[in-house]
């Protein structure tokens, strides 16, 4: 074999493994129902936040920990760990997205993306209001 078929044939075997390894390591949108059913996998939890449920943070105690309870888009309700401070505006947020995976009766999430009815609002109403400010 020519240097070049080896070359090549080591540079795809490469690619190979590298995509591989990135689709294994990659977390999918789920319910709590499928993330229960595989505990050893990451998944995101698309849902929106039980306010009537509470809340559970207290800094002084532990900075680093934050409970909450999370309806999912298939109406099942979990309880989520987060085990990070409380994100700002939390109880404002329109739709919660948690990462994590199923643990022990309850959800332990490592991240909590946000959707807060704020950042998207109109833009025609808000371009109506920075020209009337002028």
């Amino acid at each position: 074999m020519k240097k070049s078929h080896i070359i090549a044939i080591v540079i795809i075997a490469v690619a190979v493994a590298a995509i591989l390894s990135t689709v294994a390591d990659s977390s999918t949108y789920a319910s709590f129902r499928i993330a229960g059913e595989h505990p050893s996998k990451t998944y995101h939890v698309v849902g929106k936040l039980n306010k009537e449920k509470p809340q559970d943070y207290n800094p002084h105690a532990d900075a680093n920990l934050f409970s909450f309870y999370l309806v999912d888009n298939e109406g099942e309700e979990q309880k989520v760990v987060l085990q990070k401070a409380k994100p700002q505006d939390f109880d404002k947020s329109e739709q919660i997205v948690v990462v994590g995976k199923m643990n022990a009766g309850s959800f332990q999430a490592s991240d909590v993306l946000m959707k807060c009815p704020s950042k998207y609002n109109n833009p025609k109403e808000d371009m109506k209001s920075t020209t009337s400010l002028r």
